[in-house]
């Protein structure tokens, strides 16, 4: 099963042309509609828009970066252009951006697949997941367990193998916390590395952007991305 391969197995993978973006992508949203009733991660799931985007990445003659077709999830504090952004709050559920987050945009040229958006505590107050308009979400590996806060869905979902890595944001201790609970590993980057431009903020002298995957070496070097991508670190 592709979804359950790390995220420099399926670069390779792609690379090679030993799978399609669309057969990626379609495994991953399988994974979604098989789990996600009962784990709640995701707000909003964008099916269409990923699968689109797929085809289109196949008919590319060459990936233009190692995260080309490589599917994943961003929190719900940050705005996504057309795609609902709601912060978990019963105020904004109706509530669509006309402008993206910088560091979803970079995420885009670098033509990352988008599953979704992911469940968290309403406005990033909480630490366990469990405030949020849209109901609670589950730890995959005991739902009777809490998934932490406030990067809930983030979390709980790449330890689910929904989609392979997420973007989440900490203030203190919403990344770390969740990725702990559901067994990922989640980096919250030095502050002023990554760019805050459309993230809906709790304490913005505090929070951060940051990326939960399934391994420490891919987390950081999603992290030192991101950071290059906002252009925020000067690298040699």
């Amino acid at each position: 099963m592709p979804n359950r391969l790390s995220i420099s197995e399926c670069t390779k993978l792609l690379d090679n042309s030993e799978i399609t973006v669309t057969e990626l992508v379609g495994a991953y949203l399988r994974e979604i509609e098989k789990k996600d009733d009962v784990l709640n991660a995701f707000i909003t799931v964008t099916k269409d828009e990923a699968l689109e985007k797929a085809e289109e990445l196949d008919r590319k003659e060459k990936r233009i970066s190692p995260l080309s077709g490589i599917p994943g999830g961003i929190k719900d504090n940050i705005c996504t252009k057309n795609i609902k952004t709601t912060c978990a709050s019963r105020m904004l559920k109706d509530f669509v951006p006309k402008y993206s987050a910088t560091v979803y945009d970079k995420l885009l040229d670098n033509d990352f697949v988008m599953l979704g958006k992911l469940n968290m505590d309403e406005f990033a107050i909480g630490g366990g997941g469990e405030y949020s308009y849209f109901n609670p979400v589950r730890n995959p590996y005991n739902l009777h367990h809490m998934a932490g806060g406030s990067s809930s869905g983030s979390a709980s979902s790449v330890a689910a193998f929904e989609c392979a890595f997420s973007l989440g944001t900490d203030t203190g201790g919403s990344i770390l916390k969740p990725s702990s609970y559901c067994g990922v590993v989640g980096m919250k980057p030095t502050f002023g590395t990554v760019s805050r431009y459309g993230v809906v903020g709790f304490a913005p002298s505090l929070e951060q952007t940051g990326p939960i995957t399934r391994t420490v070496w891919t987390t950081q070097l999603f992290c030192v991305k991101l950071q290059v991508m906002t252009k925020r670190i000067h690298v040699p």
